[in-house]
Order: C-alpha cells, then structure tokens, then sequence
C-alpha cells in the first residue's frame, strides 16, 4: 500500500486535505483575476468546486497531492501547495509537479516556498520520487522565483498544448529539480 500524506506541518502552515468549509473561499481565489492572470481564465463556483473534488480523488489514489494550505495561527484557509501528476504533451509529462496557488492576502509572506519545501520533503524523503517538475507562464515571474528558491533549474521552454494559439499565457517554462544524493 502507498504511503498516505493527509496532513503536514511546517513552521507557519498546515498542508491539510480539502473541508467542505474550504471551497468559499477557494472560489473567491479562483476568481480573483489577479490572482488567475497567469491561468488561460477564472473559474466560477461549479469549477471551483470540481476542481476540489478532482484534488480530493487524487489523494484517495496516489496518497498525497495539492494539499489545502491553512495559517497554523489563524486556522485562516489561503490557497494550495503540493504534488501533481504533470500533463501530457509538456517536458516532464509523466512526472511529478510542485505546484501553488495562493489568494492574493498571502502573497509576499514564504508561504509558497515554504509550503513548496514541505512538498519536496515528501517527493525525496517520503515517496523516493527522482525528480520533480514544476512550470509557469513564462510571464508568470512570481513562480519562477519560488521555483529557484527552492532549487529547481531552468529546463526548457515550451508552447503550453492546453493554452490556444495566440494566447500569451501559452509560452510556458519547466523548471527541474533532481533528488539530492544521499
């Protein structure tokens, strides 16, 4: 049997599954523009709320995933951080993506990164996984930098297949980052 990652703790957070109490305010980050300006659109409350039940079924097969990301202080719900199986058609497909989303009050704290190390602890340590992945918009510059914080490289750019033609948001960059020797 797989080894199961429910919850996690770092120094400021609580990387937790999804509650019911979470999908409001997952909606409200969802479709925040600003906080959606590096994804091809918002996403309305039915989306929203598929899209949780989609991350949910993903930790009942594989063990762990987007982890629902809470302030350890305030209990207060700001987003997501975790381990995604990376798409088709993209450098890394096959492979393991960090990945975050955080609603726009808890931009500029570490959370991402900090939340993001806590991810690769259980991508080395817990899961033995070789790699990891992780891509943006090449526009998207706030992700990028998380991605160098925690030690992920350059890889190579490519044209997002999901994304249309024409849509800026379609020049995309992967970032890798090879399990440390032991």
């Amino acid at each position: 049997m797989a080894p199961q990652y429910d919850s996690l703790r770092t120094e400021r957070l609580i990387m937790r599954r999804w509650q019911e109490s979470d999908k409001e305010p997952f909606a409200e980050l969802n479709g925040d523009p600003e906080t959606m300006q590096y994804f091809p659109a918002t996403l309305d409350r039915a989306g929203s709320d598929a899209l949780v039940a989609r991350l949910e079924e993903l930790f009942d097969q594989q063990g762990f995933g987007l982890w629902a990301l809470e302030i350890t202080d305030t209990g207060e719900f700001i987003g997501f951080t975790g381990l995604n199986p990376m798409p088709a058609g993209v450098p890394g497909a096959g492979g393991m993506e960090v990945g975050w989303r955080l609603a726009r009050k808890a931009w500029h704290h570490g959370y991402a990164t900090e939340a993001a190390r806590a991810a690769l602890n259980v991508a080395f340590g817990g899961l033995g996984l070789p790699e990891i992945w992780s891509m943006a918009a090449v526009a998207n510059e706030p992700s990028q930098a998380v991605m160098r914080r925690i030690g992920l490289t350059q890889y190579a750019y490519f044209e997002h297949p999901r994304i249309p033609e024409g849509n800026p948001l379609r020049h995309s960059v992967v970032y890798r980052l090879a399990r440390p020797a032991d």
